[in-house]
């Protein structure tokens, strides 16, 4: 999943031992920084320099120096923007208000969820809620706002605009409608009210949504009770145990995990009802059609056709998936035949496994996380010729000792930007795989480029004195599509910050790191980096044949869930029904899953998609659609193709949010698809391919 979070509105923003070591000792700094733990020397002399490089960031009080200093030149910037003739100057002026406020607030944004100690968590909160509510203020600035409606205003001074920087006038113009700025100061006071109210429920609905459920012990039969965590007289229930292999476990987890919480139903109801008045109260027909301006698909229309075709081309496949899940069931609990939604994501493993015996610690010992990145390393470097550097971090510059920097390098461009990699797991840290990034890449005003900086954040086992971190293939595949992420961020060279890198539609946003999921998958990429940390054997051809084939195992089924999900999110937030949520889901579920909904549970308040996602959650549908139509036309005949490579970065990485979406996907497919080809490209990715099976046999 990526993260560039931007709070911001306009301005978003023994032998063996022998051998192991005989193997480690051949691959590069890169490999092996990742392959060992990090020890060290504690520097009692040198000055600490601050988190990443920060210099008030050397202590948790530093933020509130950080956050100062940022609003100073937010104040002088403004004026000059306020001021000066309109012009190109004027975007720049934004942009580097833009920028001002995101350096700090981006990386408050990661160190308030990231940072091991308390203090430096809370000041960073501390600074977000700051910069957050200068912002609200600026969305209002009625100057600053007339500034940019001038320029926007001029024909003559538009057209002498070049492309980049009429759409980004654009955009900041957009962020400032849909806060309400152009309505008169009765209604703009309520758009403000309104924003305010939704970042509470916002909130609340994320919080209550990873809550768990509490039960009377008394309520479960003996023999699964261990199963759960118990507090007292009650059992606790944080989740929905799908791997269990007890059905009664699995069954009872999902009802009472899902039981409805009166008060986050009240919640996500005024949630969705305060979206819907805002967008209403700011000229649009829905809250969808506001959350899909300037994305790929540009309107709810679009993607309900979209999901409804996909859902229509799947029926019948999905249907044969729940049949052999169901057939599975039949065989191991002859008692209890109909299948139900807790039974889905088990039986589907259960039958990838039968079927290709993808037990992971199969393949972990040829996945070490050196071996991983080395192999990154050597994709990018003949697909982009950009390669990773380790570096050693300054002191103060990291908030833990696990973390490694990465300098990413071109071959004839130099030094592109930095990468720091937050990959072990510690008490505390997230357990989401995420990309955030920490300063976006800019032109600045003496002509020199801003390099962007990223984190990548994971939670990986550690790595013990003889054996290196080892990776299921999920968590290899997960890297990589973080590493999408962090390229698409690297590669990028706006003038603007402000569209920098993954800054862009999130329907797009999704593309680069999906289509790194397809040379993960590909033999002739992983053969260059699989290697046994033991023995240094190859991983067999068969054994990445059979975990490809594997994901198409009921992928059919996978795929119509995550259209019922997506259908579901549209409704919420297309024109108001009256129905209750649960009456919604209930009706949606019905029409697009194919498995019955089960009586008083409440999935949807445990969607926490719908804060982030809003109306958007189609989108990792789509940039799949994408990413395999590119996979397909462009990479797929040799993965390490330069030439297609550097066009995938002219047409696709090197702009951002700085183009329309669509038009970067025409650059590089050199037609624009439809959403009938949208959806054949997923359909098609899940037929088997026999050709592997011939090769395998043979």
């Amino acid at each position: 999943m990526m993260t560039s979070k931007r709070l911001l509105s306009i301005l978003k923003h023994s032998k063996l031992k022998t051998i192991y070591r005989s193997v480690t000792t051949s691959w590069s700094p890169v490999g092996a920084a990742f392959n060992a733990r990090q020890h060290r020397k504690p520097d009692l002399l040198s000055k600490n320099g601050g988190l990443f490089g920060v210099p008030e960031l050397s202590s948790p009080a530093g933020f509130e120096v950080a956050q100062d200093k940022a609003l100073k030149e937010t104040v002088r910037l403004v004026d000059e923007a306020c001021t000066g003739p309109p012009g190109a100057q004027t975007v720049q002026t934004f942009d580097r208000l833009s920028d001002s406020l995101c350096r700090v607030a981006d990386l408050a944004d990661f160190v308030k969820v990231a940072h091991p100690d308390p203090a430096f968590r809370e000041a960073a909160e501390k600074t977000c809620i700051k910069i957050g509510t200068v912002v609200e203020k600026l969305n209002t600035n009625v100057d600053l706002c007339k500034s940019l409606k001038d320029l926007l205003d001029k024909k003559e001074v538009l057209s002498s605009l070049d492309p980049e920087t009429r759409r980004v006038a654009e955009l900041f113009m957009f962020d400032f409608e849909i806060s309400g700025i152009h309505l008169d100061k009765e209604k703009r006071k309520k758009a403000v009210n309104l924003n305010v109210n939704l970042l509470d429920l916002n909130n609340e609905f994320l919080m209550g949504s990873h809550l768990p459920n509490k039960i009377d012990e008394r309520a479960l039969p003996d023999h699964i009770r261990h199963c759960f965590s118990i507090d007292g007289n009650y059992i606790q229930i944080a989740g929905l145990h799908a791997d269990s292999p007890d059905d009664l476990v699995r069954e009872a987890a999902y009802k009472i995990f899902l039981y409805p919480n009166p008060e986050l139903l009240r919640c996500l109801e005024e949630l969705l009802a305060c979206r819907n008045e805002l967008a209403k109260l700011v000229g649009y027909e829905s809250y969808a059609h506001r959350a899909l301006k300037g994305t790929m698909a540009k309107t709810p229309e679009t993607v309900m056709e979209f999901l409804e075709l996909l859902s229509e081309k799947l029926f019948d496949r999905a249907g044969k998936d729940f049949d052999m899940m169901k057939d599975m069931k039949l065989k191991l609990n002859p008692r209890n035949k109909e299948l139900m939604p807790w039974d889905h994501p088990y039986y589907s493993g259960v039958l990838r496994a039968e079927r290709y015996n993808i037990e992971p610690s199969l393949y972990s010992p040829f996945f070490s996380l050196g071996a991983c990145m080395e192999g990154l390393n050597t994709l990018f470097s003949q697909l982009l010729g950009v390669s990773f550097q380790a570096e050693q971090p300054e002191k103060g510059e990291i908030w833990c000792e696990d973390v490694r920097k990465l300098a990413v390098v071109h071959e004839s461009e130099g030094l592109l930007g930095y990468i720091y990699c937050d990959f072990f797991h510690r008490p505390d840290k997230p357990h989401q795989d995420c990309h955030f990034t920490i300063r976006g890449g800019r032109l600045g005003e003496d002509g020199q480029y801003q390099l962007p900086v990223v984190v990548l954040m994971l939670s990986l086992p550690h790595p013990t004195k003889n054996t290196p971190t080892l990776l299921t293939p999920g968590m290899m595949e997960n890297l990589f599509h973080e590493m999408g992420h962090a390229m698409h961020s690297m590669l990028g060279r706006t003038r603007y910050q402000h569209v920098t890198g993954t800054r862009c539609s999130t329907d797009f946003a999704e593309v680069p790191s999906i289509l790194m999921e397809y040379f993960a998958s590909d033999y002739r990429v992983v053969n260059q980096f699989a290697r046994h940390y033991q023995t240094g054997q190859p991983l067999p051809k068969s054994m990445v044949s059979r975990l490809c084939e594997s994901k198409k195992v009921c992928g059919a089924a996978d795929m119509q869930l995550q259209v019922f999900y997506a259908v579901l999110d549209q409704i919420y937030h297309g024109k108001p029904l009256n129905q209750s949520t649960t009456e919604i889901l209930k009706a949606t579920q019905e029409k697009f899953y194919g498995l019955p909904y089960v009586p008083n549970t409440a999935w949807q308040l445990r969607f926490s998609h719908l804060i982030g996602y809003g109306a958007k959650y189609y989108s990792y549908l789509m940039s799949r659609a994408v990413a395999s139509m590119l996979w397909k036309q462009c990479f797929q005949k040799d993965p390490f193709d330069r030439e297609m490579g550097e066009r995938y970065r002219r047409e696709m990485l090197a702009h951002g949010g700085a183009k329309e979406p669509m038009l970067m996907v025409k650059g590089m497919l050199q037609k624009t698809p439809s959403t009938a080809e949208f959806v054949d490209a997923l359909v098609s990715d899940l037929n088997p391919d026999f050709e592997t099976f011939i090769m395998d046999s043979e």
